[in-house]
């Protein structure tokens, strides 16, 4: 599922809000990464900015992908073909490809006209977030992207399961020998998995090649470093569990919550979007979130939402306006009640009764490890190394290469890519 559904995802949503800053009325377009399956109304989100901006008509479309990079590249497409867009929800993987890509208008001016208001958030905001918004998405040093929610990747641990197999609950410092150890009781006894051995790019590679202190594309998004033997050995490992039956062979589709609540399944790893499928299922309470088993040092990739305002927009104090909205803890609030499936920006939000409740045991550890977490690299062309990286890792884990030749043919994909 990657660094996916940042918010929720909803219907198209017309006539939902204003700005008295413009006069007459104004339209605006918001863009947001939506997939049919898991849409919801904006109607609550947008309640309150339609209540203080009634001259603004607000439209909100979401656009389905496969996966940011990809919403990334639609949008682009879109706004190539002379659609109007106004503010987009763009994500990690995305973020450089608009940015290069010159679609973008420079926050600067409207940042230093409402600087209180700015200060205000950033003072409730991990630092790290803007300075990895303004590392990663822009090489001019101008402000281009507000930050917004966040996930970042944990183990998820059915208790029950680990209970039943007669084993401790794990702990943050537990290992890859330790999480093979407990497979190996678990399959034994109870005939469940560990986890799933797939090769989502944000969830299921870049955790492993991160506790092994690899990646695919170095800090500087310039160079691939896919093949390296700490990347294989991370390839190798989860091909083994695959091998002796301790996770499920890759491909197909399955419900990792279900499986949990059957008692088939003993871990997940993900992000805040986890809680909302264990819900679904009413498994909330029997699972808890410790760190990803470490090889050499702790790690998680993180990944997280912006907001532009595009270049093209007609409407841009509008847009703003809306940008202003998002940074307000009412909507972090709203977007809580809504069941968002990321970490809210603002820590007051993060760390409230309301995001904590309903949502398995210490869940406040996807907000603890970000300043362990790596951002996931999204390069100019973050649709196409990210096919690569994905292709590669599942031809790896379910053996139809070698893990050193599928990493290895996929890091001089990337090479050409960077």
């Amino acid at each position: 599922m990657g660094a996916a559904a940042l918010l929720p995802a909803a219907a198209p949503l017309a006539a939902c809000g204003g700005d008295g800053a413009n006069s007459g009325d104004s339209t605006l377009t918001f863009v947001y990464y939506g997939d049919a399956q898991l849409q919801k109304s904006y109607t609550t989100l947008f309640k309150q900015f339609s209540d203080e901006n009634p001259h603004i008509k607000l439209r909100a479309q979401g656009i389905p992908g496969d996966s940011w990079a990809g919403f990334a590249n639609a949008v682009a497409t879109r706004i190539a073909g002379g659609q109007p867009l106004d503010v987009v929800q763009i994500a990690t993987e995305g973020q450089r490809i608009f940015a290069s890509k010159g679609l973008l208008e420079p926050l600067d001016p409207y940042v230093k006209k409402d600087q209180a208001a700015v200060d205000d958030y950033f003072k409730d905001v991990p630092e790290a977030l803007k300075k990895w918004t303004d590392h990663y998405a822009a090489s001019d040093g101008k402000t281009y992207y507000i930050p917004g929610s966040y996930n970042t990747v944990a183990m998820h641990v059915n208790t029950d399961l680990f209970t039943k197999a007669g084993l401790e609950i794990p702990t943050d410092e537990w290992s890859w020998d330790d999480l093979r150890s407990a497979a190996e009781v678990i399959k034994k006894k109870t005939g469940a998995y560990i986890m799933p051995a797939g090769n989502s790019y944000f969830a299921e590679v870049m955790p492993w090649l991160l506790t092994n202190g690899a990646s695919p594309i170095d800090a500087d998004w310039k160079t691939a470093t896919f093949d390296t033997p700490a990347a294989i050995e991370a390839a190798e490992f989860v091909r083994s569990l695959v091998v002796d039956g301790l996770a499920p062979k890759p491909g197909g589709t399955f419900d990792a919550a279900t499986l949990m609540r059957q008692g088939k399944l003993a871990c997940m790893a993900g992000g805040r979007w986890l809680a909302n499928g264990l819900r679904t299922v009413k498994f909330v309470d029997p699972v808890t979130l410790v760190r990803f088993p470490q090889k050499t040092q702790t790690g998680t990739p993180l990944g997280w939402d912006a907001w532009p305002i595009l270049k093209q927009s007609k409407n841009k104090d509008a847009a703003w306006t809306l940008i202003k909205f998002f940074m307000s803890k009412k909507f972090g609030d709203a977007l809580v009640q809504n069941g968002t499936a990321a970490v809210p920006a603002r820590a007051s939000v993060a760390t409230s009764a309301a995001f904590l409740e309903n949502a398995p045991k210490n869940t406040e550890l996807l907000s603890s490890i970000l300043d362990e977490s790596t951002p996931i690299p999204g390069p100019d062309r973050g649709a196409e190394t990210q096919a690569a990286i994905e292709e590669a890792w599942l031809a790896a884990v379910s053996g139809t290469k070698p893990s050193a030749t599928a990493l290895g043919e996929a890091n001089a994909k990337l090479e050409q890519l960077l």
